[in-house]
C-alpha cells in the first residue's frame, strides 16, 4: 500500500501543472474561436467607431479641447496601460474568469458611456471600457493557444484571431457612421449590450479555464507602474499639445512622473526573474527599431483619423456614414502594410515579451 501511494504521489509531483487536456475542448474549439473572435471584434470596434461621432458628441457635450481628447483616448490608453496587469492575473486566478468579469463590466460601461450626460461621465465610461477591454484582450488569445493544442489548427485559429481584430478596427468608421446617421451618437456604445448579454452566457458555458503553467509571483507593483508611468507621460504630452508650455508644472509635472515610473519599471525587470516584459528584447536594434516605427505610425494614423473626420464632417459637409466609408481606404493601406502574424507552427519564435498569452 505504501508503495503504491509513494508512486501515485510521485506522479503527482511530477506531472505539470495547469496543462492544456487536448480533449477538455475537442469537441466544441471552433465554437471557442467564434466566442473569443466575437469578443475580440467588440474591443476592436471600440478603438475605432468613437472617432466618427466627434461631431456629434461635441455639439451635445460641448466638452473643452482636453476633454475631448480624453474622450477619444481614454479607451485605448487604459486599455494598453492595464492589459500586463490584467493578462497575469488571468494566468493565477483563471483567464476564463478574468474574461467573463471583462464581459461584465465592459456591457456596464458601455450603458454608461451611453446615457453619458456630461463629458467627464462619458470619460470615466470610456476609462472602464478600457479596463474591460484590457480584461478581454489578453484572455482570448491565452484561451485560444489552451483550446487549440495542434499546432497545424492553433495557426489558422490566430490568423482568424487576428483577421477579426483588424476587421474590427477598419469597419468601425462605417458602422459607427451608419449608426450616427440613423440614431444617436450613443448608439455607438448601446450596440455592446445586447452583444454582451450573448456572449456571456456563451462563454461562460463553451470556454474551458486554464491557468499558467509556470506563471511565478505575481508583480503587482511592477504593472502598475507601468500604467502609472504611461498615463503620466500621455498626461503630460496632451497637456502640452493644448498649449499650457512644457515649462507649466501642470505639463511638468506628469512627465516627469511618469518617465521615472518607466524607469524604474525596466529597471525593475530586469532584475527579477520573472519579468512582466522582457526589456533585453529592445537591446536588439532589429527589434527596438520595428516596434518605434510601429508607435510612430499608429500615432500618424489615428491622428489623421481623428482630424479628418471633423474636416470631412464640419468643413466638407458630409454625413457620418459618408465620412466613414471615405476613412476605410486608410484603414485598408495600413493593414496591408502590416508585417504578417507568425506563429510557432511557422517555426518563428513566439513572443517573449508578451508573458501572459505564451502561457
Amino acid at each position: 500500500m505504501s508503495g503504491t501511494t509513494t508512486a501515485g504521489t510521485q506522479r503527482s509531483a511530477d506531472a505539470p501543472r495547469h496543462r492544456p487536456d487536448p480533449t477538455a475542448v475537442s469537441g466544441n474549439r471552433w465554437a471557442v474561436l467564434v466566442v473569443l473572435c466575437a469578443s475580440l471584434l467588440l474591443v476592436a470596434l471600440d478603438a475605432t467607431i468613437l472617432h466618427i461621432a466627434v461631431p456629434a458628441v461635441s455639439e451635445d457635450l460641448r466638452p473643452g479641447a482636453m476633454e475631448l481628447l480624453w474622450i477619444v483616448d481614454a479607451y485605448p490608453l487604459v486599455c494598453a496601460s492595464l492589459l500586463i496587469l490584467f493578462g497575469t492575473l488571468g494566468d493565477r486566478v483563471g483567464r476564463r474568469r478574468v474574461l467573463l468579469l471583462g464581459y461584465g463590466l465592459f456591457g456596464a460601461a458601455s450603458a454608461l458611456a451611453a446615457f453619458a450626460d456630461t463629458p467627464h461621465v462619458l470619460v470615466a465610461a470610456r476609462a472602464l471600457l478600457g479596463v474591460g477591454g484590457a480584461m478581454i484582450m489578453p484572455a482570448t488569445l491565452s484561451i485560444l493557444r489552451h483550446a487549440f493544442p495542434d499546432r497545424r489548427e492553433l495557426a489558422v485559429a490566430i490568423g482568424i484571431w487576428t483577421a477579426v481584430a483588424a476587421i474590427g478596427a477598419a469597419t468601425g468608421p462605417v458602422l459607427g457612421g451608419f449608426l450616427i446617421q440613423h440614431f444617436w451618437w450613443g448608439s455607438v456604445f448601446l450596440i455592446n449590450i445586447p452583444l454582451m448579454a450573448l456572449i456571456l452566457p456563451a462563454g461562460r458555458w463553451l470556454l474551458p479555464e486554464s491557468r499558467g503553467e509556470r506563471p511565478g509571483p505575481w508583480d503587482v507593483l511592477g504593472a502598475l507602474m507601468a500604467a502609472a508611468g504611461v498615463l503620466g507621460v500621455v498626461l503630460g504630452v496632451k497637456r502640452a499639445g493644448a498649449g499650457e508650455g512644457v515649462a507649466d508644472v501642470r505639463t511638468l509635472l506628469p512627465l516627469l512622473v511618469g518617465s521615472v515610473l518607466l524607469a524604474l519599471f525596466v529597471r525593475r525587470q530586469k532584475t527579477r526573474a520573472h519579468p512582466l516584459v522582457d526589456v533585453t528584447m529592445f537591446a536588439r536594434t532589429a527589434f527596438s527599431t520595428s516596434v518605434g516605427c510601429i508607435v510612430l505610425a499608429m500615432l500618424a494614423l489615428v491622428g489623421l483619423e481623428l482630424i479628418a473626420v471633423q474636416y470631412l464632417q464640419l468643413v466638407l459637409g458630409l454625413s457620418p456614414l459618408e465620412t466613414g466609408l471615405r476613412l476605410l481606404p486608410l484603414t485598408f493601406a495600413a493593414m496591408a502594410a502590416a508585417p504578417p502574424v507568425r506563429t510557432p507552427s511557422s517555426g518563428s519564435a513566439r513572443a517573449p515579451w508578451c508573458r501572459s498569452a505564451s502561457r
